[in-house]
């Protein structure tokens, strides 16, 4: 039963930041009257609306990083990346433009570090490059990833960001098989 009542309080949480309230305007007593419980039962799960908030973000984020063990493509990486921002993007602007900010880019961080460090495991395992360099290639596709959401965010997810990852996914083709390659011809000519 505490478990019900604890989806239920994210759930109406989730929906009311998705229909037209700012992460300002709600409050507790909206979050109780929409799911159908008393205050204390919100109380007995949670602190406050910021460690809701807080919750309902950090399981998001382990929940795609346990979703997406592997990742095959940055493409598709970048899009699970996107995607809780995709299905509720009303409440990821809300929770983008409030207090919570930070707090929501140090997971969206870890997201995008989880992302490119699974896409270079998995579809570069076979290159025998230093640890070193294979790290600055995991950072700099990281870094692209934060990049290319957090634009989006802070432009009000106005473009059409499946696209704009497909497009740059396009036009960088083969730009990460060439770092590797070059990181281990310059380890093998160490080497000789």
């Amino acid at each position: 039963m505490a478990g019900l009542t604890k989806q239920a309080i994210r759930s109406s949480c989730i929906k009311l930041l998705n229909e037209k309230k700012t992460y300002q305007q709600i409050t507790v007593k909206d979050i109780v009257e929409d799911c159908g419980i008393n205050r204390n039962s919100f109380y007995y799960h949670y602190q406050d609306l910021p460690s809701l908030i807080e919750e309902i973000i950090t399981d998001e984020a382990d929940r795609l990083i346990r979703d997406y063990p592997r990742i095959e493509s940055i493409e598709d990486g970048m899009r699970a990346a996107a995607s809780f921002a995709l299905e509720n993007k009303k409440a990821v602007l809300h929770i983008y433009h409030s207090a919570n900010r930070e707090m929501y880019e140090q997971h969206l961080w870890r997201i995008c570090g989880h992302v490119a460090e699974a896409y270079i495991n998995t579809a570069f395992s076979e290159y025998s490059i230093p640890e070193t360099d294979k790290q600055i290639i995991i950072r700099f596709h990281k870094c692209e990833c934060f990049g290319i959401i957090t634009d989006w965010l802070s432009s009000g997810m106005k473009s059409d960001i499946i696209e704009v990852i497909r497009r740059l996914c396009d036009i960088r083709k083969g730009m990460t098989k060439e770092m590797f390659r070059r990181c281990e011809e310059e380890n093998s000519d160490k080497n000789k």
